[in-house]
């Protein structure tokens, strides 16, 4: 997934344009971008529009973003949504391998509840909310089958910290959340998970999203989240393998095909080694995925 592009559960207007948005997911959000007196009537506007888009062909993965097990609203949120088959849940303010194991718990008995199999749903966390969770953001591996990526976020951080921004005045992280974005990328790879990086919110601003983006791509980050459908084309454009860089990429992994054993190549004056072809064959699943 390139681009998660984020959608008020209670407005049908924004669901329609996020379908049509381009996004390879919908995050249909409970939580932040809901207000608590429309918590409940969003829960039955998710259910309804999964269960309506769920058999659509070529439609976008549909993702929930539930409320946080600390707040005592998740398990509405779960019991509404699980029967509608989504395709995975996102997780707020997640701290470490724990949450993911009591979410994973909480699937589980929805999903035999609902007749789905066991691990249907799937899981992606946002790791670095809270103080507490940057120390736990290497402890994902293994936690659950059903985790499939890691993202972080800085605005709920700045806000716990007690920071007057969590930008600088180039419009760049300043380090406690370059620190998190790092804590999350190596807890994903260590995971063997999808690194997904945090949205950009001036959506108005599609050169400094771009930059953004281009940073995510260089450091090792597979997609972006999007708060508005705008972003969307972008974020894919930057995520998916140009053609140029398939080539490359073909051709590093047929020089080491064309010399099994070796350990280094040379391919047109420049030396290649096993990171190199690992890279390399990366690209080409990434470019083999993108929709």
């Amino acid at each position: 997934m390139r681009s998660l592009l984020f959608v008020p559960a209670d407005s049908d207007r924004k669901l329609a344009k996020g379908l049509a948005s381009g996004a390879d997911a919908l995050l249909i959000d409970l939580e932040d971008s809901v207000a608590a007196e429309h918590k409940a009537h969003a829960r039955e506007q998710a259910a309804a529009f999964i269960a309506q888009h769920l058999n659509v062909p070529e439609r976008p993965a549909l993702i929930v973003r539930v409320n946080a097990l600390a707040s005592g609203l998740a398990d509405r949120d779960l019991d509404a949504v699980i029967a509608a088959k989504p395709d995975a849940v996102m997780l707020p303010k997640a701290e470490g391998a724990a949450s993911v194991i009591h979410l994973d718990a909480k699937l589980t008995a929805r999903e035999a509840m609902h007749g789905l199999p066991d691990g249907h749903v799937k899981v992606i966390a946002i790791a670095t909310e809270t103080a507490a969770s940057l120390f736990a953001a290497g402890t994902y591996r293994g936690a659950s089958q059903r985790l499939i990526g890691l993202t972080w976020g800085a605005e709920d951080l700045s806000a716990e910290l007690g920071a007057l921004t969590n930008r600088g005045e180039d419009g760049r992280f300043l380090d406690p959340y370059r620190l998190a974005r790092t804590l999350c990328l190596a807890g994903a790879v260590a995971a063997q998970v999808t690194p997904i990086d945090t949205v950009y919110v001036d959506f108005k601003d599609r050169d400094g999203l771009r930059h953004e983006a281009l940073d995510a791509l260089r450091d090792g980050f597979m997609g972006k989240m999007a708060i508005h459908p705008a972003q969307v084309d972008v974020i894919n454009e930057v995520f998916t393998p140009s053609s140029e860089a398939v080539a490359k990429a073909r051709a590093v992994v047929a020089a080491f095909a064309a010399a099994p054993g070796a350990g280094t190549i040379g391919i047109d004056g420049v030396m290649y080694d096993q990171p190199h072809l690992r890279r390399a064959r990366q690209l080409l699943e990434r470019a083999k995925i993108a929709r």
